[in-house]
Order: C-alpha cells, then structure tokens, then sequence
C-alpha cells in the first residue's frame, strides 16, 4: 500500500543514469514527480516512460521536477535512457537492492522490483497525490499526471 497523502516523503540518495547523485533535498523548492517503475526495456514501462518524454515539455510548463527510480543497476538504466532519449533521469535504487523502494512502500519483497507507483510532492517534499496500478502488466493513467502535478500548489 502506497504512503499516505500528507506526509513528508522519505529521504533518498540515488545515483543517475549519468552518475549524478539526486537526493530528495535536490527536488525541493519545486513540485515533483516520482515515477517508481518495474522493469527497464519492457513494453509496459517503456510506454508509460515515452508517455512522459513525448509529453515533457507539458511537465517543464508546469516548473515540475520528474525523477524515474527502477530497482535495476546504473548500467541498465543508461542504456535504457540511451535507447529512449528520456530527459529525465532515471535513478538506481539497486544496492542496496531496493531500500528507496522500500522506504516508499512500494518494493515487491517476492520478485525484487518497485512496484507502478508514482507520488506527486509538493515543493516542501509533502506527498500531494498517488497514482498507482495494481497488476505488473497494467500502465498508470498517463491522463491523471498532468492534472495532479498542476493541483499542486
């Protein structure tokens, strides 16, 4: 189950497709989104990742930070993002495995992977809105983004 709307999100480090380190201080001062995604190079999350890319200059218009965190090591997430031009970056929380998945509720502790989470944060790192599919195969709604994001105040 999803942490709860009105909390403060935890506290994360993780590492870049790019070697950049991006810590949950890094987002604050913004409104953010932070897309929790399973699998790398399958069609269920490289639709809802291209979704995001093909529509990024409707989340730059709304001054919001997007950060992608798969449970996959740095290499795979390169060349995904390589694959796909994303030009938001996508974060290793891979060693130790998971522990950012966790800290968000999100981890499948059976196959090892972040469970379809996304948390809309507010520019304090408040937890705003969750958007979340149950079933591995099954996309969030790209259509509830956008108008999450701009609830934001």
């Amino acid at each position: 189950m999803p942490l709860t709307v009105g909390t403060h999100a935890p506290d994360f480090s993780l590492v870049s497709q790019n070697r950049d380190k991006i810590s949950l201080e890094d987002l604050k001062g913004k409104k953010s989104m932070i897309v929790f995604m399973p699998y790398p190079h399958t069609r269920t999350c490289e639709g809802e990742a291209c979704e995001i890319r093909d529509n990024w200059s409707s989340f730059e218009g709304v001054d919001a930070n997007v950060v992608m965190i798969t449970t996959h090591a740095g290499p795979t997430n390169r060349d995904w993002a390589e694959d796909n031009d994303y030009p938001f970056p996508i974060l290793s929380d891979y060693w130790p495995h998971g522990e950012v998945s966790r800290a968000y509720d999100t981890f499948d502790e059976t196959f090892g992977y972040a469970k379809r989470t996304t948390y809309i944060l507010d520019s304090d790192g408040v937890i705003r809105d969750v958007i979340a599919s149950d079933v591995l195969g099954e996309a969030r709604p790209f259509t509830s983004y956008l108008p999450a994001v701009e609830s934001v105040t």
